[in-house]
């Protein structure tokens, strides 16, 4: 376990949970670099552009850096649909090249994975569980899940998250809206019963029902934990409680003083549809995790707590600690 401050790069740190993971880190006193397509100037932290094709490019953008966790995605899930090969270079190939800059200079490698490997058939899966993805996603998460076991099989970190509430750190308007997973669940949700508007709990066969929330600054605060302690291994960097949609719901109305009368249930709009089968329960065990990171509890109670500070504060807040 290390106590410096280390040097750590961030790609997609211009993104919502990126932004999260490159503010907590900065403000713990360590040297976080953004990569990304372009260079940006609104950003607390500096942010390189980078070749991200080239491994020799990112070989050298990686010189002296401790670690590097790797958030960047394509998000376009119908153009990645309609364009495979586009979408397995913007994911699998996109890892593996970082991967191999990263294994060139000895940085740690740290990938952010998604709860949506698993089928939705199971409750809060171990770490030790590889997958079975149900949809395009979910696969090409996989796929760079086994990346980076193949390429870093000592200290390679493999971070499934889930459910990530939170607000993006460089964007004044927040994540967008409530889709068929769980991201940006509760911010949407908390923005409407504010205005005073109803809120539309989605619900069917086609969306995802249940998971694990966590926090994105608290995921933040737990790769810290990783980088420090340059731990490897398939990590669930999730809460401590599974839950559904409509009861998660009910408990942020509760948390946040928000009127529950204003809630509803339904199945989401046909344009709102993932275009492929999605997880019904995705919820992931993080026994072995805490065990790793040396993590108290992180209750949900109280992770919708701290995010209700956070808005109120406009300042990342998480429950980890540094070591």
């Amino acid at each position: 376990m290390t106590t410096r401050p280390l040097t750590i790069a961030v790609t997609g740190s211009t993104g919502f949970v990126g932004s999260n993971i490159a503010a907590i880190l900065a403000s713990r006193g360590h040297s976080v670099v953004g990569f990304g397509r372009a260079e940006r100037a609104d950003a607390p932290w500096p942010i390189r552009a980078v070749d991200f094709t080239s491994v020799p490019e990112l070989t050298d953008a990686l010189a002296g850096v401790d670690a590097v966790v790797h958030c960047a995605i394509a998000n376009d899930f119908n153009r990645l649909l309609a364009d495979r090969e586009y979408a397995y270079d913007s994911f699998v190939g996109m890892t593996s090249r970082v991967a191999r800059a990263a294994a060139a200079t000895s940085s740690q490698l740290v990938y952010i994975s998604t709860d949506w490997v698993m089928d939705g058939t199971e409750h809060l899966v171990t770490e030790s569980n590889s997958g079975n993805p149900v949809n395009f996603y979910g696969f090409l998460k996989a796929m760079g899940e086994q990346v980076v076991r193949d390429l870093h099989p000592v200290d390679g970190a493999i971070c499934r998250i889930a459910g990530v509430m939170g607000r993006h750190q460089l964007q004044e308007d927040g994540p967008r809206s409530q889709d068929v997973g769980f991201g940006y669940f509760v911010y949407s949700l908390v923005s409407a019963l504010r205005s005073g508007e109803t809120f539309t709990v989605w619900n069917g066969p086609n969306v995802n029902e249940m998971t694990t929330p966590s926090l994105a600054a608290e995921i933040g605060a737990q790769i810290e934990r990783v980088v420090t302690r340059r731990a490897g291994g398939t990590l669930h960097l999730v809460g401590d409680d599974a839950i559904g949609r409509f009861e998660l719901a009910e408990l942020v109305c509760e948390v946040f003083g928000l009127d529950r009368g204003l809630l509803r249930q339904g199945p989401p709009p046909e344009s709102e549809l993932f275009p492929a089968p999605v997880p019904v329960d995705s919820s992931l065990s993080n026994v072995h995790t805490k065990s790793v990171l040396g993590l108290g509890p992180t209750p949900l109670r109280t992770l919708l707590e701290t995010f209700r500070t956070e808005l109120e504060t406009g300042v990342a807040t998480a429950l980890t600690t540094s070591d």
